[in-house]
């Protein structure tokens, strides 16, 4: 008969695969959710010393320190910047592409800066 005492003591029981290190918290389904805790502790300021975004006024995005600070947090990213070339290589060429296509609907200040500065 399935699920048997006999039948399930043949096998030994396993927590199953456990993630490590992640900060979101399990749920009693075993699922993780997030409780509303601020993951990014990237510090969101465009102006003064340390600041990790450039205001609309300078193109808008990340600077090089904001992008450091965000690959340290967030081992694995690939984050990078912004293709500003003239003649960018074939792949940093498909990369610009695919943001202005992505971006297009964009109209606030932020996101028209943005858009001028990867010269779509």
């Amino acid at each position: 008969m399935p699920g048997s005492a006999r039948q399930n003591s043949m096998f030994k029981k396993t927590d199953g695969y456990v993630q490590k290190n992640n900060p979101m918290p399990v749920t009693s389904c075993g699922r993780r959710r997030n409780d509303g805790s601020p993951l990014n502790k990237l510090r969101k300021t465009t102006r003064g010393k340390g600041r990790h975004f450039l205001h609309a006024d300078e193109g808008g995005g990340m600077t090089e320190a904001g992008r450091r600070a965000y690959k340290k947090e967030n081992p694995g990213s690939t984050l990078s910047a912004p293709v500003t070339e003239k003649n960018p290589s074939k792949k940093n060429a498909a990369r610009r592409k695919s943001f202005c296509a992505r971006s297009r609907s964009w109209k606030s200040e932020r996101g028209k800066a943005a858009r001028r500065r990867w010269k779509c």
